[in-house]
């Protein structure tokens, strides 16, 4: 598929998307400086690996916000079962995973679109996007990640609130 077809209607591969979100936890671990390079090619590919297939049935490129709370990764003084299955692949156990990433991060992984937060009052900023056929009612649904920004106690440091009267 040429880069053109790709920006200019759905489609269904997730690679894009996966490879961003991996490679984000991948350089969370390499950060750190206790994984070596070999680790994170084994930690990565692994992560790719369950990624893929835990988002198999429940990928639609056509309705991008469907199923996003399903492929929400998350941690909040909770690992997730998907980061955590890939880190024993390379010997790393749960006290050395939380030791190794934020104890609270999220990484909303979404067709043409992969965002992380730092922290439950963390600013969103977005790793991936890419164009894409954007359904009109598709787009002013409540995601997962909108639900959180609308539910937040404090505004996100990406909003200057005003006020007039």
């Amino acid at each position: 598929m040429s880069q053109r077809q790709r920006r200019s209607g759905p489609r269904a591969d997730m690679a894009p998307e996966i490879a961003a979100a991996a490679g984000f936890v991948s350089g969370l671990l390499r950060a750190r400086g206790r994984v070596s390079e070999q680790q994170l090619q084994v930690f990565g590919g692994a992560l790719r690996e369950a990624l893929a297939e835990h988002y198999r049935h429940h990928w639609f490129p056509e309705k991008p916000f469907k199923g996003s709370g399903y492929r929400c990764i998350r941690i909040n003084h909770k690992m997730d079962p998907i980061i955590s299955k890939a880190a024993s692949r390379i010997g790393l156990s749960l006290p050395q995973l939380y030791q190794l990433l934020p104890s609270e991060l999220t990484l909303w992984v979404d067709p043409y679109e992969v965002s992380y937060r730092i922290g439950e009052d963390g600013s969103i900023c977005v790793l991936y996007e890419a164009a894409a056929a954007k359904a009109g009612s598709s787009w002013g649904m409540l995601t997962c990640k909108n639900q959180m920004m609308l539910g937040r106690t404090s505004p996100s440091k990406n909003y200057i609130m005003t006020v007039s009267s």
